[in-house]
């Protein structure tokens, strides 16, 4: 997929308040600090698209942007954030809940794993929400330059196995990595044929 256009549209805390338009939506989640900014800024080949922060608990909406005029890209707040209130948190889980399972357009939840740390209680917890509300969803480990590859297959093989104890099978994933420059194109490749049968559908 060759990325033409990509325009920030705005940002949303309610589901009902988001964009209206007709297009398919891919929404990116993981827990704060995963690296969802600058993974969009990746796949896009936009540096600053949108905004990356070292401060975990960053983005506290819903962030939208229109890629090529045929699909949005969705930034979700992070999840499992502690520096904030509960009431804070429990407002942020109702709110990507609430889209979660209130968006018509949305296709996919492209969640965000960090390959560089064992598997966290937080995603195998969120995944397997995900999977008692029959959410299509695919898993992307990010910042896979950080630990050396030996390491980075250890900790994606171990999020596996934790996984198998709550799923019969794995779900697709991909592995990236903007340092090494690796895993763009085969996300671009599944986003594109997402949107095509989309389209197909209608």
């Amino acid at each position: 997929m060759l990325i033409k256009t990509a325009e920030y549209i705005g940002s949303f805390v309610e589901t009902a308040k988001c964009p209206q338009l007709a297009m398919p939506e891919f929404a990116f989640i993981g827990r704060s600090n995963v690296g969802k900014s600058s993974l969009i800024n990746y796949l896009t080949g936009r540096k600053k698209l949108s905004k990356v922060s070292v401060t975990p608990g960053k983005t506290q909406t819903i962030n939208f942007f229109n890629i090529n005029n045929r699909f949005h890209l969705v930034d979700l707040p992070g999840y499992g954030y502690a520096k904030i209130s509960k009431q804070q948190r429990d407002s942020w889980s109702k709110m990507i809940r609430s889209y979660i399972l209130q968006r018509e357009q949305l296709q996919y939840v492209m969640q965000l794993i960090d390959a560089r740390v064992p598997p966290q209680k937080a995603d195998i917890e969120f995944i397997n929400w995900m999977g008692e509300n029959e959410v299509p969803f695919v898993l992307i480990f990010t910042k896979a330059d950080k630990p050396n590859a030996r390491e980075t297959q250890l900790n994606i093989r171990n999020f596996g196995k934790e996984m198998l104890k709550y799923w019969d099978a794995l779900p697709g994933y991909f592995v990236t990595s903007a340092e090494k420059n690796s895993g763009r194109e085969q996300v671009l490749l599944f986003l594109e044929n997402a949107v095509q049968e989309y389209y197909r559908n209608q």
